[in-house]
C-alpha cells in the first residue's frame, strides 16, 4: 500500500511515516497542492492526506480540482480547521473523512487504513485466501493459527496479492504500491520478497504463481 501526505509541516510528516511503516504503508510526500495534483492523477495511491493550509493553493481547492479531473482515490482531510462549516464544504467537494489537528496517530491510523480498503472494495479488515488471513488493521498474518513474521515490504507484497487472489497483478504494479519515490528499487526487488514469501508460507499454504513476462497470481491450494 501506498499513500500521498500533501503536508508543508514536514515535522509532523515524519511522525506520519514512522507511525505507517510498520503496518508495510509507503509514503510519498508533496509540501505544494500543485505538486499533489502533477502527480496524483499517474500513481497508484491508496489514499490521499490532504492538508488545507498549503503554501500555494488552498488545500479545498486542490480537493475540487483532483475531484473535477476525475481522481477517485480516497482522501483524508487532515488540518487544524475544526469548524463544522469547514468540514461540510470539504465533504461536500468530495472528500471521504476529516481530522482536525491535533489528534491522535492511533486514531490516524486507523481512519487511513478503513479508507484503503473501502478504496478497494474490503469493508472487512481482514483478507483471506484459503488458510492464508491476513488482518489489514494490525499488519498480521497467520497460516491457520500460526503467526508469518514477514518483514515490512513483504507484508505489503502479500496483501496486494491477497487483495486480488485469483487475478494478475503485474510486477509494475507491486512497485509502485510498496516504494515511495525516494527509495531506491534494485531490479529484482520484487523477486527477492516473492521468494521470501514462498519460504515462510511453505507447502500448505495457497501458492504464488509467477505468470513469466507479466506479474504474479496468489492461488488457494
Amino acid at each position: 500500500m501506498r499513500i500521498l501526505i500533501v503536508e508543508d509541516d514536514t515535522s509532523l510528516v515524519a511522525g506520519l511515516k514512522k507511525a505507517l511503516a510498520p503496518a508495510g504503508i509507503a509514503v510519498d510526500h508533496e509540501v505544494t497542492g500543485q505538486g499533489a495534483m502533477d502527480v496524483a492523477p499517474s500513481e497508484a495511491y491508496s489514499l490521499i492526506v490532504l492538508d488545507l493550509g498549503l503554501p500555494d493553493i488552498p488545500g479545498q481547492d486542490v480537493l475540487r480540482r483532483l475531484r473535477d479531473n476525475g481522481c477517485e482515490i480516497p482522501i483524508l482531510i487532515l488540518t487544524a480547521l475544526g469548524e463544522i462549516k469547514d468540514k461540510v464544504k470539504c465533504l461536500n467537494l468530495g472528500a471521504d473523512d476529516y481530522l482536525t489537528k491535533p489528534f491522535d496517530l492511533d486514531e490516524f491510523e486507523a481512519r487511513a487504513k478503513a479508507l484503503m480498503r473501502r478504496g478497494r472494495g474490503q469493508s472487512a479488515p481482514m483478507l483471506r485466501c484459503g488458510n492464508l488471513v491476513f488482518e489489514t488493521s494490525s499488519g498480521t498474518a497467520r497460516l491457520g493459527e500460526n503467526p508469518l513474521l514477514l518483514r515490512r515490504r513483504e507484508m505489503a507484497v502479500l496483501a496486494i496479492l491477497m487483495a486480488h487472489a485469483g487475478k494478475l497483478v503485474q510486477k509494475e504494479r507491486l512497485i509502485s504500491e510498496v516504494f515511495s519515490f525516494d527509495e531506491p528499487v534494485a531490479p529484482n526487488a520484487i523477486e527477492l520478497y516473492i521468494a521470501r514469501l514462498r519460504h515462510k508460507l511453505g507447502p500448505d499454504s495457497p501458492k504464488i504463481r509467477t505468470v513469466r513476462g507479466l506479474g504474479y497470481l496468489m492461488e488457494e491450494k
